[in-house]
């Protein structure tokens, strides 16, 4: 298994990409993604059409890690900040936060926490 913070950042670097292949390989089924700005989404199949359904919305979003650390053997924190423009409105968004991931044994995402900084 990937050490936490490496599998991280291919993470966010698939989501920078929107590459949603590398993002489906990257949850486990049974994930579960948690932000104060959305809820909490259960499962993978869940989890993808949030990032699809945002991804439309902010379609020109740039995201950058200004730090990824592993916290323990399963689990890597980030902070983070993006800059977004809503297609539908043209309002800006600007967000900063911090990011836990904890990984299963196969070295899948099991789980995702969001909180705004």
């Amino acid at each position: 298994m990937a050490e936490p913070a490496e599998a991280v950042r291919r993470y966010h670097d698939a989501i920078n990409r929107l590459d949603y292949q590398a993002l489906d390989d990257f949850f486990a089924q049974d994930a579960v993604y948690v932000s104060n700005g959305i809820g909490t989404v259960s499962g993978k199949e869940a989890i993808l059409a949030s990032f699809r359904a945002y991804f439309a919305e902010y379609p020109d979003q740039v995201a950058v890690d200004d730090l990824i650390e592993n916290i323990s053997a399963v689990e890597a924190r980030s902070v983070w900040r993006l800059a977004a423009t809503s297609a539908r409105t043209g309002q800006p968004l600007i967000r900063s936060g911090e990011e836990i991931v904890r990984l299963d044994a196969e070295g899948r995402i099991e789980r995702v926490y969001v909180r705004d900084l």
